[in-house]
């Protein structure tokens, strides 16, 4: 039992970690856009950002409903990579050692 909750932990770290890395991939991809170094014309580009939009704009969005941008700059990928960061240091462990003592 214990193995089965170490690998399921393994997984949610890791897909936080790949989340996060989105989340920056996403931020640095628009920066690229906004400032003209990358077109949305080409269809790899395109096809890139369409990704990165689709998979971080689910959490992203309840985040900037509650925060507005400042002076016309999104912080919400910051806060949800602080949050994704937090859970992912002492939540996920917390809980994974709670699970295993329970459990045994």
């Amino acid at each position: 039992m214990a193995s089965i909750i170490l690998f399921v932990f393994g997984v949610l770290s890791a897909l936080l970690s790949l989340l996060i890395f989105v989340l920056i991939a996403n931020a640095i991809l628009s920066w690229l856009v906004a400032f003209d170094v990358v077109n949305l014309r080409n269809q790899f580009v395109y096809q890139v950002a369409r990704f990165l939009e689709a998979v971080s704009r689910p959490v992203l969005a309840p985040v900037q409903r509650v925060i507005p941008s400042l002076g016309g700059i999104d912080i919400s990928p910051i806060i949800v990579i602080i949050v994704i960061s937090v859970a992912q240091r002492t939540l996920l462990p917390g809980l994974r050692n709670w699970l295993l003592i329970t459990l045994g």
